[in-house]
């Protein structure tokens, strides 16, 4: 019987040159690997590898040199230590996230949470080319989220509270965008100017500033053969459900105008930006 090999690399095991030898991609979300899964990783790359896995650039993990007879064993030894899987191919790949406001003091999102989210409702999810999903939980941009067919960038929207403010001014000085200034001991915040990094409200010694987090959106980003920067169409996002009709409504359009293997960046080119707006706009405001 022939290998079917579009059906192994939609499930994760991609061709090496070494003939029947597979490197197989895992399931990996948002960078969270426990330590159960890695025991299983381990010990599959040692009985049925070469004794290594290789860590790809977008939070992966794969096990190079397993043999296609050794396939079926492979996926019950991962699948008995919680590890499965990725997938390869024209679908939605890996939820890449930074380790969020859980544990940085910068994030103004929970990244983890989202990323399993944003799994559950698209990983998998067959189109007319591979899409990626990146978080970031702020403006230091670890995850680089304009690299990504849709990139998510947390953030923070600031409300000063007078009360509660003792001039001190390190907030007009932790601002990098000079969006604050202190004038005859009230604070100005030039919202035109403000990034919503939350440095003034982080730094604040008495909390005298509100913050509601939420989402700057990129669309059309690309890092490969050809790179593209993602660019945002609508403001500041600040809810979650706004955020997924959003998501929903982007893949939506790259699902109904997308040739084969053309990303998502093309796609906006060929069809053009003012379509792609239309439909994001109007996810926003939930028409």
């Amino acid at each position: 019987m022939a290998t079917d090999y579009a059906t192994l690399k939609k499930g994760g095991f991609m061709k090496q040159k070494q003939k029947d030898h597979f490197s197989l991609r895992l399931s990996v979300v948002g960078g969270q690997v426990s330590t159960e899964q890695l025991a299983a990783i381990t010990e599959v790359a040692n009985k049925y590898g070469h004794g290594y896995i290789h860590l790809t650039s977008r939070q992966g993990i794969e096990i190079p040199y397993i043999k296609l007879e050794d396939i079926d064993e492979v996926k019950d030894a991962l699948e008995k230590g919680g590890a499965k899987p990725g997938v390869c191919g024209p679908r939605v790949r890996t939820i890449t996230a930074c380790q969020g406001s859980a544990v940085c003091p910068n994030g103004c999102i929970e990244t983890e949470e989202l990323a399993k989210e944003l799994n559950d409702r698209y990983f998998g999810k067959e189109l007319p080319h591979k899409f990626k999903f990146g978080i970031t939980g702020c403006q230091n941009n670890c995850l680089k989220a304009e690299e990504n067919d849709l990139g998510i960038k947390g953030g923070v929207k600031v409300e000063w509270v007078e009360k509660d403010c003792i001039s001190c001014g390190v907030c007009e000085k932790a601002c990098r965008e000079g969006a604050i200034q202190i004038k005859d001991g009230k604070i100005e915040i030039n919202q035109d100017k403000c990034n919503y990094c939350g440095r003034c409200a982080f730094s604040c010694p008495t909390d005298a500033y509100k913050t509601n987090p939420g989402y700057l959106i990129s669309f059309g980003g690309l890092f490969g053969n050809k790179i593209n920067k993602g660019e945002e169409i609508v403001p500041f996002v600040e809810d979650k459900e706004t955020l997924f009709r959003i998501c929903d409504a982007a893949l939506k359009f790259f699902e109904d105008n997308a040739k084969p293997s053309e990303r998502f960046k093309f796609t906006i080119d060929r069809i053009g930006r003012d379509k792609l707006d239309e439909v994001i706009w109007k996810a926003y405001k939930g028409e």
